[in-house]
């Protein structure tokens, strides 16, 4: 669990509530979940560390079951850092589990795949304790054909069109394991979404993509279009943040 100079790695389960933060990566003078994160960390070991997260949620995305990992010569046990941390950081970060991994682990290069959900409250009116973690949409959508563009992006295609700017160098082919809508009562959407690996953005630009096909307002057919079409250059049909959720990194 030790390198040779008995410094250590551990694992962090972690949930957060990703509202009023500027995202997972830490950045100077804005509030951050890493950034909270390591500031504990520091003040229990008394020197910075750095904290290693399997994804980079951007402002205003939410995690259910977000893993990172950080190196540390200290006595302190994982026991003592999840009691400590989750005494130390706001309500809205809470560390579900803490525990040593061996000294090559990786939180985010040995995962082997990430799934997200977006949920989508499909009612007339925005519900007041739904605002910040769901997008609300007033109009009646076509959920059969929202279904169907699930099934088109499943297996490995080139993302390219749902893209954000900013990728321009990595690979965009992922393999999308699964692709599903879950409807619950209170006209509640949930679509789950797992993949080896997801570009920036990626979700968020599917989802808003799928609406305009549930709101009729490009068929399926033009969905198969513009995924094929593996365009960067266009204007992204982003779905909102607070709608979007890390659900689970598998390894």
């Amino acid at each position: 669990m030790a390198n040779n100079t008995g410094e250590k790695n551990i694992r962090l389960i972690i949930a957060y509530d990703g509202t009023g933060y500027f995202g997972w990566q830490r950045q100077v003078n804005r509030p951050t979940i890493q950034g909270a994160i390591e500031e504990k960390i520091e003040v229990m070991v008394g020197k910075p560390v750095s904290l290693i997260g399997a994804g980079r949620t951007d402002a205003g995305v939410h995690a259910l079951h977000q893993v990172a990992n950080f190196r540390v010569s200290s006595t302190i046990t994982p026991a003592i850092f999840l009691k400590a941390l989750n005494s130390l950081l706001p309500d809205s970060i809470i560390i579900k589990g803490a525990e040593h991994v061996p000294f090559g682990f990786h939180a985010r290069y040995n995962a082997k795949s990430k799934v997200y959900e977006y949920r989508i409250y499909n009612e007339r009116l925005q519900s007041p304790f739904l605002r910040h973690y769901s997008w609300n949409i007033p109009w009646s959508l076509d959920l059969g054909a929202m279904e169907e563009c699930l099934g088109i992006i499943k297996g490995a295609h080139d993302f390219s069109y749902f893209c954000s700017a900013g990728d321009g160098r990595v690979n965009p082919v992922r393999n999308m394991i699964q692709a599903n809508l879950e409807i619950q009562k209170g006209d509640l959407l949930i679509f789950h979404f797992e993949a080896n690996g997801f570009l920036r953005h990626m979700v968020r630009n599917i989802m808003g993509t799928i609406v305009k096909v549930g709101l009729g307002d490009i068929s399926i057919a033009r969905f198969c279009k513009i995924l094929e079409s593996k365009n960067r250059q266009h204007p992204a049909a982003k779905a909102p943040p607070g709608g979007l959720y890390l659900k689970d990194v598998r390894y």
